[in-house]
Order: C-alpha cells, then structure tokens, then sequence
C-alpha cells in the first residue's frame, strides 16, 4: 500500500472531517463557552490532522513518526475536552457518545497508519 498524497490517507480524512464538526458544534456556543472550552477543543482537534500532515511532510520516518505521535496526544486531549463539554452541559450525552468515538476511531487508524510506516522504513534499509 503506497500513498502518493496526503488526501489519499484515510486516518488524515477521518480525523480532518472529525475537527470540522466540532469547529461546527463550538461556533454555535455562546461566548463563554466558545472562549473557554470551545477554543481549546477546537485547537486540540485541529492539531490531530495537522500533526499528521506536517509528519507526512517530512523526509524521514523518525520524523513522520514524532508527528504522529504529537497527534495521538492531541487525540488523547480532545477526549478530555469532550468529556468536560460533557460535564459542563455543552453536550448532551448522545452528542457526547457520537463525537468520542470519533477520536476512538482515528486513533486505532493512527496505530495502524505508524505500523505501517515503520514496516515501509524497515522494507526500505533492507533493500
């Protein structure tokens, strides 16, 4: 499996689609909301595709690797942010359920996405 462009990248889709509907969601919350939690939500969620294409940019797996990694953490803290909005009641539980299992998602693809990478580099040093 070989990806000539970053679209081409199903994790890269998935969590780019995932970062528009919260960007969605939180712009219709009223100012508090949106300057308090909303903006951190909204940047932890943008940061999990664009740590995956600033990795895939890069010339070297190493690198590529970092970036993902840097997004599995933004992963992580968008996950924490939804159970806040949870909490704080700027989601109710259905929308809460639908949007976690999102991140859930992208990172077991994200796992799946570094594996194959690391076989791609290793198939490259033995050539």
């Amino acid at each position: 499996m070989s990806y000539y462009n970053l679209e081409e990248l199903e994790v890269y889709q998935l969590a780019e689609s995932f970062s528009d509907e919260i960007w969605f969601i939180v712009s219709d919350w009223d100012y508090f909301a949106k300057d308090t939690v909303g903006k951190q939500m909204v940047r932890s969620a943008d940061s999990i595709g664009a740590n995956i294409a600033e990795g895939y940019g890069r010339y070297h797996y190493k690198e590529n690797r970092n970036f993902c990694y840097f997004s599995r953490g933004s992963i992580i803290e968008t996950k924490g942010w939804l159970n806040k909005s949870k909490a704080r009641k700027l989601l109710n539980g259905d929308q809460h359920t639908a949007l976690f299992e999102k991140p859930q998602t992208i990172h077991l693809k994200l796992n799946a996405y570094l594996k194959f990478i690391g076989k791609y580099n290793t198939s490259k040093v033995d050539q």
